[in-house]
């Protein structure tokens, strides 16, 4: 990206700030950080910041860190990478795992070309999955996909008429430059 993903802007907003306008969460909020990316622009609107202990172990020990400071019973996981998830989508991932009592977390599916697609994010995670997050980093798997394996990990189809921008994820600049295009007032 040129930047490193917490400093990307979207219009004239950081997009921590973009993304929590679209989330409107009602509860607290947790940023993760890696070390030496700590209070990035936005930051400060978060309820609290948490920095993951080492840098260079992936998206799952962020996951891991989420969990280590979550004050609550279940933690929904987004990733800055995602703008075009709102609170819609936030909302139905809790709703899934209200339906799975014995689920540790959700990943949602989507279909692509007939062919079901596993998105690790965005996910939700009870306290529990914390001791089955922390098992696969000490055995040196850093996939957050690859939690699907775990028998109390359930993944369940998101509703087909959610869009397609659902599933926007900023790698490359033309990713954002596709993205912003797309919103209205561009």
């Amino acid at each position: 990206m040129g930047v490193p993903k917490a400093e990307i802007q979207i219009g004239q907003h950081p997009i921590l700030l973009y993304l929590l306008e679209r989330f409107r969460w009602p509860g607290p909020t947790l940023l993760v950080t890696a070390p030496g990316r700590t209070a990035p622009p936005g930051s400060e609107r978060f309820s609290a910041e948490a920095t993951d202990p080492q840098s260079g172990l992936g998206p799952l020990r962020g996951v891991l860190t989420a969990l280590e400071h979550a004050k609550t019973p279940a933690t929904l996981i987004t990733t800055v990478d995602m703008p075009g998830l709102s609170f819609v989508h936030l909302l139905w991932l809790i709703e899934q795992l209200n339906a799975c009592s014995n689920a540790i977390g959700v990943m949602s599916t989507r279909t692509i070309d007939g062919q079901p697609l596993i998105e690790p994010f965005p996910s939700i995670f009870t306290r529990e999955a914390r001791q089955v997050v922390h098992d696969q980093l000490a055995l040196g798997r850093r996939s957050v996909y690859r939690l699907h394996t775990e028998l109390a990990m359930h993944c369940v189809a998101s509703p087909v008429e959610w869009p397609e921008d659902v599933w926007t994820n900023l790698n490359e600049p033309d990713d954002l430059l596709r993205f912003t295009q797309r919103l209205p007032n561009s």
